[in-house]
């Protein structure tokens, strides 16, 4: 992930705008379920300068509405990953067929409070040409359409180094299946949500526990799972959870 051909940048230090665009503002949809979210990365982009924010709507479905009485395309929309929500289990899904639909027009920059590996890797299987966090510094935020608009490709380097080492790790050799080992349903719950990219004062504030609370129960999840760093702990979540969809 840190020798990709196209152009990545991984923070918002030494900005520069991108060949070509130094006098031509970079035209920028916004599509967010939260109002609140829409305008705080439109105000992001507005302070920074160079940036017009054509369209701020809640759905891919008014985003389409947009396009089609306004004639025109913006250079980057950004995609709220979660705006799905699933008519079966409730609650939200990624909206990857969005992902995919908005790629085949334009370009696709995701942004999500999932850090999860998964949800980063099928946001760019689906076409996105970069995924950046709702935790962002504000900086990142330009930084990343900048890329983007540009033809590049960005991710910050948090989320690269974890799927640098989840892509390049060899698969385990075939083993017969194994017991399932048992996790507390508080233990299940941190997992879940450190899987998702939480930290762990982010995963003790959603379980309304303190963070040392919460790093007792990694402790404990570690030693369970016998797993050591945190890309280690992630995959045993991502498998346990394809281990239950089954």
């Amino acid at each position: 992930m840190r020798g990709p051909t196209a152009l990545v940048m991984m923070d918002g230090s030494d900005r520069k705008r991108p060949t070509g665009r130094d006098t031509e503002l970079i035209r920028v949809a916004i599509v967010d379920d939260h109002p609140i979210a829409r305008r705080g990365v439109a105000a992001v982009l507005a302070d920074t300068g160079g940036f017009d924010v054509l369209a701020s709507v809640g759905s891919p479905t008014e985003f389409a509405a947009w396009v089609a009485d306004a004639q025109t395309t913006p250079d980057v929309v950004i995609l709220d990953l979660y705006h799905d929500v699933d008519p079966v289990q409730g609650g939200h899904r990624p909206g990857l067929d969005a992902v995919t639909a908005l790629a085949n027009a334009t370009q696709v920059l995701v942004m999500s409070a999932s850090g999860a590996p998964d949800d980063v890797l099928g946001a760019v299987r689906a076409g996105a040409k970069g995924y950046i966090s709702k935790q962002a510094q504000p900086a990142q935020f330009a930084t990343a359409v900048e890329t983007v608009a540009a033809g590049g490709f960005w991710l910050s380097s948090q989320l690269a180094d974890i799927l640098q080492t989840l892509l390049t790790q060899p698969p385990p050799a075939p083993s017969q299946p194994q017991p399932q080992v048992k996790l507390s349903p508080r233990e299940e719950q941190a997992l879940d949500l450190i899987a998702r990219g939480f930290t762990h004062a982010q995963t003790a504030t959603r379980m309304g526990v303190s963070k040392g609370t919460v790093d007792t129960y990694v402790e404990r999840i570690r030693a369970k799972l016998q797993v050591g760093n945190k890309a280690e702990l992630i995959r045993a979540a991502l498998g346990r959870l394809d281990g239950n969809r089954r």
